[in-house]
C-alpha cells in the first residue's frame, strides 16, 4: 500500500476509502427518504389502505430524526462515534429488511421509525467522523461531498427506485437500501476515532423540550394547508373555538424551543454539560450560517415540492418523468457542491454566500417569467441550472462555516444542529410552498370567475370552492361531468383552471425569489476569512463531566 502523501502545510493525506463509507451513509439516508414517495402507489395497492396511511411513514421518519438528533449527538460522544456509527448502520439495515418483508402498513411505519432513530445518530456522526479522519483541504472536500450526496441520492431514488417500482415492485426499491447499509457497515471498519467518554451525561430535560418542540413545530407546519391557516378546515382533527390546531402547535413548538435555550444557558452557567453547546451559535457569523442554511434547505424543499406537484398532479405524468425534469437541478447541485471548495482559498464565505443567493434570486425570478405548464423547455432548464449552481454552493458553504467555526470536540454538536435545521427547514419549505400555491390558486380561481360569464353562479355553487386544489385537466373534467355543466362550460372551466394554476406557479416562484433576496442579509454576516480546518482544542477533546 502506498504511504499517505504530505501536503504543503505538513498535514498527511488520509485515504479516501473511509470517506466512501461516509458518503454512502449520507446517500443511504437521503435515498430512503426519496424512495418513500416513489413507492407510495405500490404500498397502497399491496396493503389496500388509503395514501394517507402510507404517508404517515414519511412523516414518522422526519419527526423521529428531528426530535432525536441532538440526543443522538450526545450518545455518540458518550459511546464513541465509530462504534455508535456501526450500531446504527446495522439498525438501518434491519429497518430495510422490515420494509422488504412488511406484511402490513403498521410494520412500514415501525421500520421508518427505526430508520429515523438510526439517522438521528448518523447525521451528527458524519460530521464528527470527518473531523477525526480528515484535515485541511481534504476536510473541506469531505464536507462538500455530503451536500452533493443528498442531490445524488435524490436522482438515484427517482431513476433507480422509480424503475424498480414500475418494473419489479416497491419492495425491491428497499433492497437497494439494504445493500447500501451493508456496504457502509463493511467500510466503517476503515474509520478511526477517539473512544467515547462514559462520563458524559445526557440532559433529559433539554432532550424532552427540544424533542417535543420540534415535533410540535413540524406537525403544525406540515398541516397548515390541510388543517387550516387560521380557521379550522374540515380535515382538522379538532378545533379550538373554530380555530385551526396547526398554528397552536407552531406556537407551542416555539415556546418549547425557547424554553430549551433558557434551560441550556442555565445548565451551562452551572458548569454542567448541555445537550448541545450554545457556542455553536456563539457569534453573529455562526447564527448567520444557521439562518442561511434554513433558507437554503427551505427553498430546495419548496422547489422539490413544486416541480413534482406540477408534473405528477397537474400533468398526470410518472415519477420517472419527474426525475428527468429534476435532473438538471440535481446534477448541478451535485457537481457544484463538490467543486465550490476549490474557491474557498480565493474568496471568503461572505462573498460566495452573497453571490450564490444572488444566483438563486435571479434564477427564481427568471423561472417566474419563463415557466409554462411544460417543464422541459430550454428557458426553464436554464433557470433550474442557475438555481442549482447557487443551491449547491450554499449547501456546502454554510455547513463548512459552522464546522470550521467550532472546535473539533463540538463537531457532533454541529452535526446535530445541521440535522435539526435541515429537517425543520424541509418541513417548513414544503408546507409553506403548498399553502402558498394552493392559497394563490384559490384566489385566482375565485377572481377569474368574473371573467368567465359562461360559468353561471348555479354551476359554481355545485363545486366546493373551499377545497380548491391542484388537479389535472382530466380530473377536473371528471368532476364537472357530475354537475350540470355543458361541454362549453367544461372547456371554459378547464381554461380557467389552467390559467389560474400557471399564475399561481409564477407568483409562488416570484415570492420565493423575494425570500432568496432577503437571505442576502444573513449571508452578508458570514465570515470574511477563508475557511480552513476545524480548530483543534487545546484541551483533551473530552467534555467536562457533571
Amino acid at each position: 500500500m502506498t504511504a499517505p502523501t504530505t501536503e504543503a502545510t505538513g498535514v498527511r493525506r488520509a485515504s479516501w476509502v473511509p470517506m466512501i463509507g461516509l458518503f454512502l451513509a449520507q446517500i443511504l439516508m437521503s435515498y430512503n427518504v426519496s424512495a418513500l414517495p416513489v413507492s407510495l402507489g405500490g404500498m397502497v395497492d399491496t396493503f389496500g389502505v388509503p395514501p394517507t396511511d402510507v404517508s404517515t411513514a414519511i412523516v414518522t421518519y422526519g419527526l423521529v430524526v428531528a426530535a432525536l438528533v441532538m440526543v443522538g449527538a450526545k450518545i455518540g460522544q458518550r459511546v464513541g462515534w465509530v462504534l455508535m456509527f456501526r450500531i446504527v448502520i446495522a439498525l438501518f439495515a434491519v429497518s430495510a429488511v422490515l420494509m422488504i418483508t412488511a406484511p402490513t402498513v403498521a410494520i412500514v411505519i415501525l421500520a421508518q421509525a427505526l430508520a429515523g432513530a438510526s439517522a438521528a445518530i448518523i447525521v451528527p456522526s458524519l460530521v464528527a467522523l470527518i473531523a477525526e479522519n480528515y484535515h485541511g483541504a481534504q476536510q473541506e472536500t469531505a464536507i462538500g461531498s455530503l451536500g452533493s450526496a443528498r442531490a445524488l441520492a435524490g436522482v438515484s431514488a427517482f431513476l433507480i427506485g422509480g424503475t424498480l417500482a414500475t418494473l419489479v415492485g416497491w419492495r425491491q426499491v428497499f433492497v437497494v437500501v439494504l445493500i447500501l447499509a451493508v456496504a457502509v457497515f463493511v467500510l466503517s471498519f476503515r474509520l478511526h476515532g477517539e473512544p467515547g467518554n462514559p462520563g458524559i451525561k445526557i440532559d433529559l430535560v433539554a432532550a424532552a423540550l427540544i424533542g417535543l418542540g420540534i415535533v410540535a413545530l413540524t406537525l403544525g407546519v406540515n398541516n397548515l394547508n390541510r388543517w387550516g391557516l387560521v380557521m379550522a378546515r374540515p380535515d382538522a382533527p379538532f378545533d379550538i373555538l373554530g380555530l385551526s390546531p396547526a398554528p397552536l402547535l407552531i406556537l407551542i413548538g416555539l415556546v418549547l424551543v425557547q424554553l430549551f435555550f433558557l434551560w441550556t444557558r442555565r445548565r451551562t452557567k452551572a458548569g454542567k454539560v448541555p445537550l448541545v453547546s450554545l457556542s455553536v451559535f456563539g457569534s453573529s457569523r455562526e447564527r448567520a450560517a444557521v439562518y442561511a442554511m434554513f433558507v437554503v434547505v427551505g427553498m430546495e424543499a419548496a422547489l422539490n415540492f413544486t416541480i413534482p406537484l406540477y408534473i405528477q398532479i397537474v400533468q398526470g405524468r410518472t415519477p420517472f418523468d419527474t426525475s428527468l425534469a429534476m435532473l438538471p437541478f440535481n446534477l448541478t447541485v451535485f457537481f457544484t457542491a463538490m467543486l465550490v471548495v476549490r474557491f474557498y482559498r480565493r474568496f471568503p464565505p461572505r462573498t460566495i454566500g452573497m453571490f450564490s443567493f444572488g444566483l438563486t434570486t435571479i434564477a427564481l425570478m427568471w423561472l417566474a417569467f419563463v415557466v409554462t405548464n411544460n417543464w422541459e423547455t430550454l428557458p426553464t432548464i436554464l433557470g433550474l441550472f442557475i438555481f442549482g449552481v447557487g443551491q449547491g454552493a450554499l449547501v456546502t458553504l454554510v455547513f463548512n462555516v459552522l464546522v470550521t467555526a467550532s472546535p473539533k470536540e463540538l463537531a457532533g454538536d454541529v452535526g446535530s444542529v445541521r440535522g435539526t435545521t435541515q429537517n425543520l427547514a424541509s418541513a417548513v419549505g414544503t408546507a409553506v410552498a403548498g399553502a402558498l400555491l394552493v392559497g394563490i390558486l384559490s384566489v385566482n380561481v375565485i377572481s377569474s370567475l368574473a371573467e368567465h360569464p359562461e360559468l353561471s353562479p348555479e354551476l359554481v355553487s355545485q363545486i366546493d370552492l373551499d377545497r380548491v386544489n391542484f388537479v389535472s385537466n382530466d380530473q377536473l373534467k371528471s368532476v364537472l361531468e357530475q354537475t350540470d355543466a355543458s361541454p362549453a362550460q367544461v372547456d371554459a372551466a378547464v381554461a380557467l383552471n389552467e390559467e389560474a394554476r400557471l399564475n399561481a406557479l409564477k407568483l409562488g416562484l416570484l415570492i420565493l425569489s423575494g425570500v432568496s433576496a432577503l437571505a442576502i442579509v444573513p449571508a452578508s454576516r458570514l465570515p470574511r476569512y477563508v475557511p480552513g480546518e476545524i480548530p483543534v482544542s487545546v484541551a483533551t477533546g473530552r467534555e467536562a463531566t457533571t
